[in-house]
């Protein structure tokens, strides 16, 4: 990301908690190499959902586009 924008770095560190969550769930003491291809793409779409969730309830709805 070039240049983040505060509430880009805010959605970064608002995803922390659902990012640590469902690396808890895997189970902390398992390396990244070994997860599965679906605990992969799982890890992925936990990220971006919560970041794109904060950035969309962080965003004035007067932004013309």
């Amino acid at each position: 990301m070039i240049d983040p924008t505060h509430n880009e770095n805010a959605a970064v560190v608002a995803v922390l908690p659902v990012l640590g969550d469902y690396v808890a769930k895997i189970g902390m003491d398992k390396p990244l190499a070994d997860y599965s291809r679906e605990q992969i793409l799982q890890l992925i779409e936990t990220v971006l959902d919560g970041y794109f969730a904060h950035l969309r309830a962080n965003t004035p709805d007067d932004v013309p586009f």
